[in-house]
């Protein structure tokens, strides 16, 4: 069974191209390009892991999580099965005591992201 990947980006030319790359790859891929659009697809799709951008446009990444974790309050996403991991052109030290404090289960720097690295980190399960 291919792995579900919701791709939450507003840059529209990284979602063609990461699309393109993770699908090549076997990773069933959709896309959105605001939280209220994440949160939408998070519950239609059930996604196995939702790829989050730290920036995303006007809204921060880390209140995405929130809302997304205050949408499945009784075990936040994984109660619809998705894993939340951060994407960043910037590097996981700018970030990393946020990312640690939040609940999502790891960072992909973008120019690392494949599917390879979707599963070491979904490997890694909290």
């Amino acid at each position: 069974m291919a792995l579900r990947c919701l791709l939450v980006d507003n840059d529209a030319r990284f979602l063609e191209s990461a699309k393109l790359l993770l699908t090549r790859e076997g990773v069933e891929v959709d896309t959105a390009v605001s939280g209220a659009q994440a949160l939408h697809r998070i519950g239609v799709l059930r996604p196995d892991v939702v790829l989050l951008d730290i920036h995303l446009g006007t809204e921060s990444g880390f209140s995405v999580v929130r809302d997304i974790h205050a949408a499945w309050p009784t075990d936040g996403p994984a109660e619809c099965g998705a894993s939340i991991i951060l994407i960043s052109t910037y590097s996981e030290g700018d970030y990393r005591r946020l990312i640690e404090a939040s609940p999502v289960l790891g960072f992909i720097a973008k120019s690392s992201l494949s599917a390879h690295t979707i599963r070491e980190v979904l490997g890694r399960r909290r």
